[in-house]
């Protein structure tokens, strides 16, 4: 059992490092310019076909709230263990259809004023709201009363990048694009727990190998665990990439006779 998480970099692109800034754009500037709202309905698609064809890639690479908890906010944190209760199935849903009830709520009220000048400022103020008050202010004093990326375990965005994720499972369109954090060689790991304990979700890679691929669905491919592996076992690839790449050791053993390239 992890008894103590590291604070550690998480932010390796320019991206996770600047993307924080959209937050006080849309959410404060929103305040002043409805309008900026409008940029949150783009942000949502572009991590619903994330999630369609990458998982959680969004929240660990792109998204404005995960720069600001885990760029901004970290040092700042308490940084103490995620409770059971906020990883609960039962908040998660819970929570999704609060979301998502108030949002189609506000959402209905605007759509009255379709045709009129004033629609997409009332549209532009719905978005605005709703990320102003949940994901900011709500994730902002979870970061720092408990740990930077507390209100992802539960985000109601989070949740539905997991229902496009299954959505691109059963269409199978995803197979060859989902990256998954892979090890190299199971024997090699020294099952020390350092990938769990820079988690930003707190999950454990080094117990939940399935085929040497950690394919926890709450995973968000920030590659934090791949940075800081003692023993540099660890890699990510898409499991049809996995496959093949075992298959092509296999013919590489001796006894089996590899097909010879002229």
């Amino acid at each position: 059992m992890i008894k103590k998480h590291l604070k550690t970099n998480r932010s390796f692109t320019i991206t996770k490092k600047a993307a924080w800034l959209v937050v006080p754009l849309v959410a404060a500037g929103g305040l002043y310019y409805p309008l900026l709202g409008l940029a949150v309905i783009g942000i949502m698609l572009a991590m619903m076909v994330l999630g369609l064809f990458k998982g959680k890639y969004w929240c660990g690479n792109i998204c404005p709230h995960g720069s600001l908890f885990d760029f901004v906010l970290m040092r700042l944190s308490i940084f103490k263990k995620i409770p059971v209760l906020f990883r609960s199935p039962l908040l998660k849903w819970f929570f999704f259809a609060f979301f998502m009830s108030m949002f189609s709520y506000r959402l209905g009220l605007a759509l009255g004023f379709l045709g009129e000048t004033e629609f997409t400022t009332r549209l532009g103020a719905v978005f605005v709201n709703q990320y102003l008050v949940l994901p900011t202010i709500g994730g902002v004093i979870l970061a720092l009363a408990i740990n930077p990326r507390t209100w992802c375990t539960f985000c109601p965005m989070g949740t539905l990048q997991k229902i496009m994720n299954k959505l691109g499972k059963q269409l199978n369109i995803n197979r060859h694009t989902e990256e998954f954090i892979t090890i190299a060689d199971q024997e090699s790991c020294s099952e020390c727990g350092k990938c769990a304990r820079v988690c930003p979700m707190q999950l454990e890679p080094y117990q939940s190998w399935d085929d040497d691929q950690f394919r926890d669905e709450s995973c968000i491919k920030c590659y934090t665990c791949i940075n800081n592996c003692p023993s540099e076992l660890l890699y990510s690839t898409t499991s049809s990439d996995r496959k093949f790449s075992r298959e092509g050791s296999k013919k590489q053993e001796p006894g089996n006779k590899a097909t010879k390239v002229a």
